[in-house]
């Protein structure tokens, strides 16, 4: 199964070109600042050699629990739009992502993944990609349009198969998950082992992220039948080392239902609330990390230019080093030559050739030479132009090792590097800030901001 299986009308699809919130629009401009091709920061930090991963522009919110929890049901009340299957029976039976869109419609296999990039590892788990889905709908009701809601299959004890490894798919989705709300089902599932065992691997790697909840409150009989379904719940939580910790909170919701009222205390509000607090916290999140991350470029940048200046330096000590042993280098050779001329040539000659002065100047010069040949003999004069001769060629041959120099940058990539820098200081750090001021402002007062 793959690609797109169907289309319908939006219903209220006018209702998408509406207001944006300002979290909505935070989150959208600080991706676009990573993703934009031809000056994103993703692009600036593969120049000097970062690997940086864009935000993403919505939560990831992950509903597990045991057969018949309500987890499909709390999606359709969150959305107030009847998008999941709800029932007795076990309708989920894949994993179904819930995400607003600009029109009505429903996705499966390959569609799912290329919607989700980050989420194609999942197809390394054999059967999961058959039983993935997701369904965009055009709904703004609450925060929504911030929230990708992740519908995990019921799960149950026994002999039921599943087609494909459950457990594994749910852990790992917990690591890609913002929040992960567990539904504990009062009418004789809460205690589903394999729920809990689930849950307690969750709690290993990311406690902070897990919410309990007892869902069909209103189900559960009197309050006294609550507080025992409640007690033994926590009693079974508990008796897990790692979920048995102070603090513990089991708020008890249900869908309201105006044609069927409750006395019991719904805390449905208490899940929106959550949600609300973890896209607050993912917005404040997603500022900070794009201020890291312009450090972290700043700092890669700025080392690039102070390393391509000790590089530069470092060849040009290479070459005057090199140069300065070539030249020494020539000098054994010249002299034996000029000597080997000297003792030819007659003085006439050289005066005709180099001038008196030169003359005079040549034979001052070799003299020093001169005076330690004479005092060899023959033999030892072969030996003494022999061993000057190889110094030549050693010296030589070191300064063709000195002359090799390191790749240093061009004048154009320097003035590149040094404009992406001036780039990410004066335009994405000023950005930055007026997205910061502007989710402040939601809740602090001008005259606060100020102080």
């Amino acid at each position: 199964m793959s690609g797109k299986t169907k289309s319908r009308s939006a219903a209220n699809a006018d209702s998408v070109s509406g207001s944006v919130s300002c979290d909505e629009r935070i989150l959208r401009d600080c991706h676009q600042l990573y993703v934009d091709p031809s000056s994103g920061l993703i692009s600036i930090a593969e120049s000097v050699g970062v690997k940086l991963l864009p935000p993403r522009k919505k939560i990831t919110v992950m509903l597990i629990g045991n057969h018949s929890a309500g987890k499909s049901s709390f999606i359709n009340w969150y959305v107030e739009e009847h998008i999941q299957r709800t029932g007795v029976a076990i309708e989920t039976q894949g994993f179904s992502f819930v995400t607003s869109g600009r029109k009505r419609e429903s996705l499966t296999g390959n569609a799912t993944l290329h919607l989700y990039p980050h989420f194609k590892p999942m197809q390394e788990f054999k059967g999961v990609s058959e039983y993935l889905s997701t369904e965009i709908c055009t709904s703004r009701q609450k925060r929504f349009s911030l929230v990708t809601f992740v519908d995990s299959p019921g799960l149950v004890d026994g002999d039921m198969k599943y087609p494909f490894d459950v457990d594994e798919v749910i852990l790992w989705l917990g690591d890609l998950c913002d929040l992960i709300l567990v539904f504990f089902d009062p009418m004789g599932q809460a205690l589903c082992k394999r729920t809990l065992n689930i849950v307690e691997s969750l709690n290993e790697k990311h406690g902070d992220r897990l919410r309990f909840f007892l869902s069909k409150a209103d189900e559960a009989g009197g309050e006294s039948d609550r507080q025992r379904v409640m007690m033994q719940i926590v009693q079974e939580l508990c008796k897990r080392p790692g979920l048995n910790k102070c603090g513990f909170d089991m708020p008890t919701i249900y869908i309201p239902n105006p044609n069927k009222p409750s006395r019991c205390v719904n805390q449905i509000e208490e899940v929106c609330r959550t949600v609300e607090k973890t896209i607050n916290q993912t917005v404040q999140n997603t500022l900070n990390s794009l201020e890291k991350d312009c450090e972290l470029i700043s700092e890669a940048i700025t080392e690039t230019l102070a390393n391509d200046r000790l590089t530069s330096s470092a060849n040009r000590r290479s070459r005057c080093k090199s140069c300065f042993l070539t030249l020494l280098g020539f000098c054994v050779p010249l002299a034996m030559l000029a000597l080997l001329v000297l003792g030819a040539a007659s003085q006439e000659l050289l005066e005709v050739v180099l001038g008196p002065e030169g003359t005079e100047a040549l034979s001052l010069y070799l003299a020093p030479l001169v005076k330690a040949l004479d005092s060899l003999s023959g033999t030892q004069q072969l030996y003494a132009c022999g061993l000057l001769f190889l110094l030549s060629l050693l010296l030589l041959i070191v300064a063709r090792f000195s002359f090799r120099t390191r790749a240093t940058l061009s004048g154009k990539q320097k003035r590149q590097l040094q404009e992406k820098l001036d780039y990410v200081h004066e335009v994405v750090k000023s950005k930055k800030k007026k997205l910061y001021e502007e989710y402040l402002r939601q809740s602090v007062s001008e005259q606060d901001m100020d102080l």
